[in-house]
């Protein structure tokens, strides 16, 4: 799109993670940030800094310690949202009531109630609120979706994915680095980041469009990476050696859906490991399954591939399938941010606003997602139980009112009339 509209979007929540993002945000074609904020004063004096030193800015940058008085005070677009988990969407719904569109950094729910009003402060506005599930636009997961939209796995039967991610230092030092993972791991057990595969495999399987989950049964482990971790790096004497952590070393979900297909999602960030989300697509007439960081993976398709039945390397089933979008991201230069993902999410969102309409995550999308970590943390306390997902659209799945916003972002169909052919 030429001649990007220019939106003003204010940005909450500048720890590591918001700020990257932050610095990305200003790269986005038509982006003006006015206004930063951030609790800790530090944060927010680097925050206006990595503004102040974008080439493009010519404006004043304002700092909050408080959203609110930011709310009050600017005249924003839209507002960018990196805080903690359980903080994400109290602010995210102020902010829809001040008439702002809104994105905020994954993470889950801590009620369903949340989610709910998620959904109803969106409707009410008429603002949208998206979820930056970056995941959703990286190169394999786009890759895969093409070739899916192609029938080329058949009817999808069963999907799989987590968050394998040695975390136990982040974890453990979540005092000293202020950052929240630590509160969660001491006070929840569930599936605490559930979004990263399942945001993907939601797209698949359509939902919130023709599908929905139904039920989340889980499953935890026993609690013992942590303190180990503290045992031979901090010492015994260290204050948190031998709490109690209530999330298990590994969470296994799975959800059931309403046409039958099932969906497994690990949450491992306890152990050591290497990192990985081990995404498995299976079909009636293949399937693909994820191997090691870095790595396309590999895939077995009924009666194409040339090897009986064995495994043959994704890549090249990645070149002649790749997205249109990453065809022409990679001809205009791959950015920062695992991988490059990180940008094209900013890109959707900003788009979004831009163009006032509806992102390609929506509040139904975000609530859903987000909603496996509560209902999940209700499952592991009945033993595993299966639990009702709450219809988030009220019906609207089967027959959505509103068509899908087609575009170089859609996540709901490949719009190829927006690559034309070169």
């Amino acid at each position: 799109m030429e001649n990007k509209k220019t939106v003003r979007i204010g940005a909450v929540g500048l720890s590591g993670r918001g700020s990257g993002m932050l610095g990305l945000l200003l790269q986005v074609e038509g982006v003006v940030v006015p206004a930063v904020c951030d609790l800790v004063p530090e944060r927010m004096e680097r925050g206006i800094g990595i503004v102040e030193s974008a080439p493009e800015c010519d404006y004043d940058v304002h700092g909050y310690l408080d959203y609110k008085e930011m709310l009050k005070n600017e005249q924003l677009d839209a507002l960018f949202i990196a805080t903690t988990w359980i903080t994400h969407s109290r602010i995210a719904c102020d902010a829809m009531k001040a008439g702002l569109n809104v994105a905020f950094e994954v993470g889950g729910a801590a009620s369903v109630e949340e989610c709910w009003e998620i959904v109803r402060t969106s409707r009410e506005t008429g603002k949208f609120c998206m979820l930056l599930e970056n995941c959703c636009y990286d190169r394999n997961e786009m890759a895969i979706y093409n070739m899916a939209k192609q029938g080329m796995f058949g009817e999808l039967i069963h999907l799989e994915g987590g968050y394998r991610h040695d975390l136990r230092d982040e974890i453990t030092l979540g005092r000293e680095n202020i950052h929240g993972r630590l509160y969660n791991f001491m006070n929840r057990n569930g599936e605490l980041y559930p979004t990263h595969q399942l945001g993907p495999i939601s797209k698949l399987l359509n939902i919130n469009r023709g599908n929905r989950f139904l039920t989340v049964s889980s499953f935890s482990t026993k609690s013992r990476g942590l303190n180990e971790w503290i045992r031979k790096n901090k010492g015994v004497e260290y204050d948190l050696y031998g709490t109690d952590f209530a999330c298990g070393d590994v969470v296994t979900t799975i959800i059931k859906c309403a046409h039958g297909e099932t969906i497994q999602l690990t949450h491992d960030c306890c152990l050591p490991r290497p990192y990985s989300r081990d995404y498995l697509v299976q079909g009636t007439k293949g399937i693909y399954e994820e191997t090691e960081e870095g790595a396309a993976g590999r895939i077995y398709l009924d009666g194409l591939s040339q090897n009986g039945h064995r495994w043959e390397d994704f890549k090249p089933w990645r070149d002649k399938y790749e997205h249109p979008l990453w065809k022409t991201y990679e001809e205009s230069g791959v950015k920062a941010g695992h991988g490059g993902m990180d940008f094209l999410v900013l890109s959707a969102f900003v788009e979004s606003v831009q163009l006032g309409g509806r992102p390609p995550i929506d509040a139904y999308d975000t609530a859903a997602w987000m909603s496996v970590t509560c209902l999940s943390e209700q499952s592991i306390a009945l033993g595993g139980a299966p639990v009702a997902v709450p219809d988030f659209t009220n019906g609207r799945w089967i027959d959505r009112e509103e068509p899908v916003r087609r575009g170089v972002y859609c996540l709901d169909d490949i719009c190829t009339e927006f690559f034309p052919e070169k």
